[in-house]
């Protein structure tokens, strides 16, 4: 099945949330990577995002602190905010200086990490996965089931299971992929309410320009 729809896609391509809980109280993490061309489709381009003047693939939504069911979100620290060449320094792997600052004001407090550690682990997550090439072939926009996306996953990462990696859709696009690791950032099964993949058959994914 699974090697059956990858050649299905390479035919076409030619919970809860909590806020202010106490930092470093969470089970895993969940990464969030987000195809650049869906988002600018969506939102980006009519925001004028610097991100969509650029030729990105998948790019780090960011690295979030989950429960085994729910989240937290903005809680308390110590730990000072980034400076501004930090949070800059992102932008080639999550499209903007501001999406970094963002993921550490919501995210990052809660890793109970100083910003410049979260972000190298923010890093060294992004570079532990294998972003399927197949995607970046794409010339022309493409229907396809969300389930060809998480298969290209699983055969690019055999590291991976079935219920360590979903899919979101947004608007009827391919939204994220989104992967869940330890805090040593080893693959680990996603709780149940993240682990719920979108089922449609024929969301949208666009090319890179």
């Amino acid at each position: 099945m699974r090697a059956g729809l990858i050649t299905v896609f390479c035919c076409l391509a030619g919970g809860a949330l909590a806020k202010g809980e106490r930092a470093g109280d969470f089970d895993y993490y969940v990464m969030a990577l987000s195809w650049s061309p869906n988002w600018c489709a969506l939102e980006g381009e009519a925001r004028n995002s610097p991100q969509c003047d650029a030729a990105h693939g998948w790019v780090l939504h960011g690295l979030w602190p989950q429960y085994d069911r729910g989240w937290p979100s903005y809680c308390r620290t110590g730990h000072p905010n980034p400076p501004r060449s930090l949070t800059r320094a992102m932008a080639d792997i999550m499209g903007t200086s501001g999406l970094a600052w963002y993921q550490w004001k919501k995210h990052g407090v809660c890793s109970g990490l100083p910003a410049a550690a979260y972000f190298d682990l923010s890093r060294r997550a992004y570079e532990s996965v294998t972003r399927p090439p197949v995607f970046r072939k794409l010339e022309r926009r493409v229907s396809l089931p969300a389930l060809v996306v998480e298969e290209a996953f699983l055969v690019a990462n055999p590291q991976l299971a079935p219920d360590m990696v979903t899919i979101t859709c947004k608007a009827g696009h391919i939204q994220e992929a989104r992967i869940c690791l330890s805090r040593a950032l080893a693959p680990v099964p996603c709780g149940r309410d993240v682990v719920r993949d979108c089922a449609a058959r024929d969301a949208i994914f666009e090319p890179m320009d």
